[in-house]
């Protein structure tokens, strides 16, 4: 089965040996995204602004895809300071609010960047009703 795949730039996709995300089928996967634009953080100290930014971005790698945010069903939240789960949450909510996909979100110990307070991956079916 052909696997198309999206790349987003990020310095670790090649160090690592990732793709930003995957089609493989009506499935998508989307790996863990966090909020770096052109090797910066955004919205550092901004739990709310990196949710955000993380959602955009996984919007953009699936509609290379072929798939839109309406075709998430499971939103996997790893975050560094849980107490923040409020703002996390409005931000989640802002875009996932109708769709209604299974969610978790766990407290985490470190992500890759200390100024990094969220990462993000998804699950998405092509035309799942």
């Amino acid at each position: 089965m052909e696997r198309k795949k999206v790349f987003t730039g990020s310095p670790w996709e090649p160090q690592v040996g990732y793709c930003r995300a995957i089609r493989v089928g009506d499935r998508i996967e989307v790996a863990g995204t966090t909020a770096m634009k052109d090797g910066e953080v955004v919205g550092e100290g901004d739990a709310y602004a990196q949710t955000q930014c993380i959602t955009t971005t996984i919007q953009e790698a699936l509609r290379e895809l072929g798939a839109e945010l309406s075709d998430v069903i499971r939103t996997r939240m790893f975050v560094t300071d849980i107490s923040q789960w409020e703002a996390y949450g409005r931000a989640h909510g802002e875009f996932f609010r109708d769709i209604q996909p299974v969610a978790t979100m766990v407290e985490v110990q470190a992500l890759i960047d200390p100024r990094l307070m969220i990462e993000i991956e998804v699950e998405a079916v092509v035309g799942g009703e």
